[in-house]
């Protein structure tokens, strides 16, 4: 989709390191752009929309519908991100096509099962974090015995993985080559889904916050899955009931959970999910969460690798 000429406008800009283009990745991007093309970096908004008018091509987290008024020549509007609120994608003008990130599977599926993994060998277990909030010396509380008998092998465990679009996919990939059983769940069969919760000794939500996915993971769904599943969430934080599932928690109901992302979260995504940040699990006093609780903020994607990643993913779907 490139002729000579193009101009490539890049503004990704974030507080995060890995999201937030550099040197290195602007001369990985150069390396992909067709001889004639132009590379512009905007390091804010308003040097953004200062080059819009001449962009052919945008890479940005951040576009509103009102600047396509500005953007005349663009045909492609692309974002590193999956989630699709930071971005128009509504009233699209003719001729511009709009891409969001499909790359993120292969790094959050790493994450998942290096989750996995963990919990499975103990890095995790509640036992260890009781024995140093006991605040003695860790030889006093010396954990093996408790430990002992906790420690599993992941193979022949079976995964839930609901949301398996390109994320929930790359996931059961990954985990299946660890052994595990691994049961996909989208739209086309989420019927069967209450089936298979009876036997998930992980169920992993990859679910997007525009599909009516709120509160997805509530006390039903809690209620059919067997005491030993552990929960993990890296799709968007509205899919959680944050109290159902720290009761089921708390009580033991659930063996333990892993989640990377919340409702009301603070930044950019704050109102996924509608919650108020002062409210919910974030709004929990630390001494008050349940120590089968493994809370990470939003990291599940990060990786120095990212921006690489978005733009190889442009070039080998023809958008650059």
């Amino acid at each position: 989709m490139s002729d000579s000429g193009d101009t490539y406008l890049v503004w990704l800009e974030w507080p995060e390191r890995c999201f937030r283009v550099d040197a290195e990745a602007l001369r990985f991007l150069r390396g992909l752009v067709p001889p004639g093309g132009r590379v512009v970096r905007a390091r804010g908004e308003r040097a953004f929309l200062r080059r819009l008018p001449q962009a052919t091509h945008v890479v940005t987290w951040h576009f509103r519908r009102e600047w396509f008024a500005f953007a005349r020549r663009l045909r492609v509007l692309a974002t590193p991100g999956a989630g699709r609120e930071l971005v128009a994608h509504e009233g699209v003008p003719k001729g511009v096509t709009v891409h969001f990130g499909g790359f993120h599977g292969q790094i959050m599926a790493e994450t998942v099962a290096g989750f996995v993994l963990a919990w499975s060998h103990g890095f995790f277990r509640p036992e260890l974090a009781e024995a140093s909030a006991k605040g003695l010396p860790w030889r006093e509380t010396w954990p093996r015995t408790a430990l002992g008998g906790r420690c599993s092998l992941v193979a022949g465990t079976h995964a839930v993985v609901v949301g398996y679009g390109k994320v929930g996919s790359a996931i059961g990939g990954k985990l299946s080559a660890l052994g595990v059983r691994v049961s996909g769940f989208s739209r086309r069969n989420i019927d069967d889904l209450p089936a298979a919760a009876k036997t998930a000794d992980w169920l992993v939500l990859a679910l997007p916050s525009d599909t009516g996915t709120d509160g997805f993971l509530g006390r039903r769904l809690v209620s059919r899955l067997p005491r030993r599943c552990v929960v993990v969430n890296v799709g968007r934080g509205n899919a959680v009931d944050e109290e159902a599932l720290l009761e089921a928690l708390r009580s033991g109901r659930l063996a333990g959970a892993y989640l990377d992302v919340f409702c009301g979260e603070p930044g950019p995504l704050a109102d996924v999910g509608g919650a108020a940040a002062s409210g919910g699990i974030l709004g929990t006093p630390p001494g008050e969460l349940p120590r089968n609780l493994v809370m990470m903020p939003h990291s599940s994607a990060f990786c120095a690798e990212y921006l690489r990643l978005c733009f190889k993913e442009l070039k080998d779907e023809g958008l650059v």
